[in-house]
């Protein structure tokens, strides 16, 4: 997941980078860090916590400039260690580097292996280094950023939608497959990127376009320039990001994740009615899920459990404990409404299955008779590779178990996933520009370990394939 922005803007970015990061809080809890570039200096500071924790007006009021960028940080590759807190900053040659990044390489190991065969020394263990280095060595050689890009988009293999500051001049670029999202807008004095539109909202900014798979987007003083490095013959845009990581209010390469979940919800409502009472989410993203679940069944929508706020998202709590234990302070049910009613409980995914079944548990505690559990994906039934902290086959729920399986393991009266299919047409995308190997266990890309990529990529610019020259 992670959060990223980047701004140029001649009225300071500061205060604008924390409140997009705000906005993108969702996407990452582990840690949150800023840096600025202002008259020859950078200005930084992270730490790992929450955005609010992290920050304060003292600390802001330091980071002066009008070029910067951000990161909320999510931990994939790389582990929970304060050195790999974002954004990474460097010197290079008289000049100042710093970069972040939202995504996982595959190819990770293969890169730092090389790199460090010829000396190359590393001081965090996350691959947003490795992108790092790809650049400055090539900086070095040629001195064009450009260049340096054309390298990456060459030879990482996997997820990335990467901001890199150098000195006041703004670069991003997303994979060829856009894997991640990655959006472009205008703010009163300059522009931004973002990993979300909602960043942009949060500002009062103009959401522009989604930055193109395989595009480089630069940013300075004096405007803006797009240059296509590399086109794919199809995306692998990952589904996930419209059932639940995105904020339900943004726009994610052309399409509004509200209305993706809302026909969702209709769409589980046609391949399983329920004869219930009421229509209840498990709060946030199974909530527009359920609306349309209502809006396609008549049931009433009345929430059976309300969200404490000041609790972050379980799923991307570090370890399972932490995860079961919070779900009774984060999730209370309302007596009044559930006592005695035959409930559709509507929520995004089932991972583990241990925080569906405390729910389900904590509904019939506090009376429902009825709990029918409707879920807004497919089951998960293999890793994600590809940016997502998904557990291994083995501690999935859905690996090698029936649905009936499931139902009784959770303990809900009935279940049922949405398809596959109906799934996708809901993002309306199509099925072959899209990611969903944590579904079929078919992936866009070759994971180590994993069967060959399931479909064949071309690339119209450059290679996908190529090794390092030292």
């Amino acid at each position: 997941m992670c959060g990223i922005v980047g701004i140029v803007d001649s009225g300071g970015v500061s205060l604008p980078i924390y409140y997009a990061l705000y906005a993108l809080q969702h996407r990452g809890q582990e840690s949150a860090g800023i840096t600025t570039y202002d008259a020859g200096k950078i200005h930084k500071h992270k730490a790992q916590g929450l955005l609010s924790e992290v920050f304060d007006q003292e600390i802001l009021k330091k980071l002066t400039g009008r070029t910067g960028i951000g990161h909320i940080r999510y931990p994939t590759t790389g582990e929970n260690r304060p050195e790999n807190t974002q954004p990474l900053n460097f010197t290079l040659k008289g000049h100042y580097f710093s970069i972040v990044h939202n995504g996982n390489l595959v190819n990770n190991d293969v890169l730092v292996a090389d790199y460090e065969e010829h000396g190359h020394i590393f001081a965090t263990t996350t691959d947003s280094e490795v992108i790092a280095a790809i650049i400055a060595r090539e900086l070095t050689l040629s001195g064009s950023m450009e260049d340096a890009v054309v390298l990456c988009m060459r030879i990482l293999q996997g997820s990335y939608s990467v901001i890199a500051m150098l000195d006041d001049t703004i670069y991003a670029f997303r994979d060829p497959l856009g894997i991640k999202p990655l959006t472009l807008g205008r703010t009163e004095h300059g522009y931004m990127v973002a990993s979300e539109s909602v960043a942009m909202d949060t500002l009062g900014a103009t959401f522009m376009r989604d930055v193109k798979p395989g595009e480089l987007i630069k940013i300075d003083e004096h405007g803006i320039s797009c240059r296509q490095i590399m086109k794919a013959n199809h995306t692998a845009l990952c589904l996930f990001e419209y059932i639940y990581f995105a904020r339900s209010d943004s726009v994610i390469d052309g399409v509004l994740v509200y209305d993706v979940r809302r026909r969702i919800g209709e769409q589980l409502q046609r391949e399983a009615p329920v004869d219930a009472e009421m229509i209840s989410p498990v709060p946030d993203s199974g909530m527009s899920i359920a609306v349309g679940y209502s809006e396609a069944s008549g049931i009433p929508f009345k929430e059976g459990l309300i969200k404490n706020r000041y609790i972050g998202r379980t799923f991307i709590m570090p370890t399972q404990t932490l995860r079961e234990n919070a779900v009774r302070m984060k999730l209370n049910p309302i007596r009044g409404h559930i006592q005695d009613k035959s409930v559709v409980l509507i929520d995004d995914s089932i991972v583990r299955g241990t925080t569906s079944r405390r729910i389900i548990d904590l509904m019939r505690e506090f009376g429902a008779r009825e709990v029918h559990f409707r879920v807004g994906s497919p089951p998960i039934r293999a890793p994600c590779y590809l940016g997502v902290d998904l557990p291994t086959r083995q501690e999935l729920i859905a690996h090698n178990r029936e649905h009936d399986d499931i139902c009784s393991a959770i303990a809900a009266d009935s279940l049922h996933y949405v398809s596959l299919e109906a799934l996708i047409a809901a993002t309306g995308h199509r099925p072959e520009d899209l990611c969903y190997g944590c579904l079929s266990g078919c992936y866009p890309v070759s994971i180590p370990g994993e069967h060959a990529a399931c479909r064949h990529i071309d690339f119209v610019h450059g290679s996908y394939q190529t090794e390092l020259q030292f």
